[in-house]
């Protein structure tokens, strides 16, 4: 019996149930259109973007916090051998042997610092930028950035693929900015019949059956607009006609479809949730995607994350970071093969890192003092290390990058203005790229 393979929307004003499911749209394309009401068909910033390589962002999110001196920032207090990469004085973790093969397209931050060192918060931090505040909610920069570029075609801007934990969810919301750059989350990719039925068309129902249904329904149009004019009307025309094209497309639908993909380059990506996740994402920049989350968290052939406070050595060595090493390498090397790494941010990170020591447990805890994030592609100049940790990645020793940092170099890879901020609806200005002490972050010039 397949599993539900249910699309969400959760926590939009418009609905807390999917806004694409085809037998919702009582055969009109209504709710679809409510969705797409709220989304521009062009960029609605109001703002000329500067010159910037980047079309769209692959984010690689490593739920629970990994260990950055067991990876991309070796310490003689890892288990684990540093190990040469293709770029000459640059030493990684012998856990990431491919990845390695590609450190010319990879930068990577060694200094990296939050202020929150629990989950929830400092998933928070991460994708906003802002401190949790009770009185407010922030946009991510997932939204920020689908918002400021527009969308492309008819696919959805924001995805996030698999479904994330329900207490986690709001961290990578629009809210004020509105639903049309909410994520979309899609099922796990990895599930046997993998499908997004919400722009499937039951068996009866054929793309000429659906065609007649649109004529009739633009009849009903035209008798009630000789009863009502409103101006509202030619907006709404556009909003229907883009809903009606979505369900259409079929390069919609194929973007979904995995049986597109040869058998090798599946395997290649790695036969499990975030292999499989990582393609989805490339599937869909390659559709017209402006940001795609891929998220490796509860993986369901173990039942483990990233959060190793018990034998971290052992969940590093043979669960861990081989599939993200693989999956990495691989979408790297499909980019670039199919002309999409020049206009494709990578950014692999999660909340934070994990300690220098390792517990009674053999785990390492949380740490937010100094982690390491990666980053290439999109105009982002590979083959650099920003920054430094102390003797055993502990703190900062070197140039210290805060996520305001980070968020203004994604940003300026964009051509979108690092330094704007939009104005929260209780009538307070927030930074877009915002560091500590709402200090605006600075892009890191090596990189962009």
């Amino acid at each position: 019996m397949k599993k539900s393979s249910r699309w969400i929307v959760d926590g939009a004003d418009l609905s807390r149930r999917s806004m694409l499911r085809v037998g919702a749209l009582s055969f009109m394309g209504m709710n679809l259109s409510r969705y797409l009401q709220a989304a521009p068909l062009a960029n609605s910033s109001g703002t000329t973007a500067l010159p910037g390589k980047a079309q769209a962002c692959i984010l690689l999110w490593l739920n629970g916090g990994p260990s950055h001196i067991d990876m991309w920032d070796p310490k003689a207090n890892s288990s684990f051998k540093p190990m040469s990469t293709n770029v000459p004085g640059i030493r990684i973790s012998e856990l990431l042997p491919r990845s390695a093969r590609h450190m010319d397209k990879l930068a990577v931050i060694r200094s990296m610092h939050t202020e929150e060192n629990n989950h929830g918060m400092g998933h928070h931090y991460v994708m906003t930028g802002h401190r949790p505040n009770p009185s407010m909610k922030f946009p991510a920069f997932s939204s920020i950035i689908t918002k400021e570029m527009g969308p492309r075609k008819d696919v959805p801007a924001n995805i996030i693929v698999p479904k994330i934990h329900p207490g986690y969810r709001n961290y990578y919301k629009a809210h004020f900015l509105g639903a049309q750059y909410e994520p979309l989350e899609i099922p796990d990719p990895n599930d046997q019949g993998f499908e997004v039925p919400d722009l499937s068309l039951p068996d009866w129902l054929t793309v000429e059956r659906m065609e007649s249904r649109r004529t009739f329904l633009g009849v009903v149009d035209q008798l009630y607009r000789r009863k009502v004019e409103s101006a509202e009307h030619a907006s709404m025309d556009a909003f229907r006609t883009q809903a009606w094209n979505m369900i259409l497309s079929p390069a919609v639908r194929e973007a979904f479809d995995l049986s597109k993909e040869s058998e090798a380059t599946r395997d290649a990506y790695g036969r499990n949730t975030f292999g499989q996740s990582v393609l989805i994402a490339r599937r869909m920049v390659e559709a017209g995607s402006r940001f795609v989350t891929a998220l490796d968290l509860n993986r369901p052939e173990t039942g483990r994350d990233w959060d190793t406070h018990f034998g971290n050595d052992y969940q590093h060595r043979d669960y861990l970071v081989p599939v993200v090493d693989r999956a990495l390498s691989t979408l790297l090397e499909d980019l670039e093969q199919r002309g999409l790494l020049e206009s494709t941010v990578v950014v692999v990170t999660g909340e934070f890192g994990r300690t220098h020591d390792l517990n009674v447990g053999g785990g390492r805890d949380h740490w937010c003092h100094c982690f390491s994030v990666v980053l290439g592609g999109g105009g982002i100049r590979g083959g650099q290390v920003i920054g430094a940790s102390d003797e055993r990645g502990a703190y900062v020793a070197d140039r210290m990058v805060t996520v305001g940092d980070l968020l203004a170099t994604i940003y300026k890879a964009f051509g979108i203005d690092w330094t704007k901020e939009y104005m929260h609806p209780i009538g307070r200005p927030l930074k877009i790229a915002n560091s500590i002490n709402d200090e605006t972050g600075t892009p890191i010039e090596e990189l962009v």
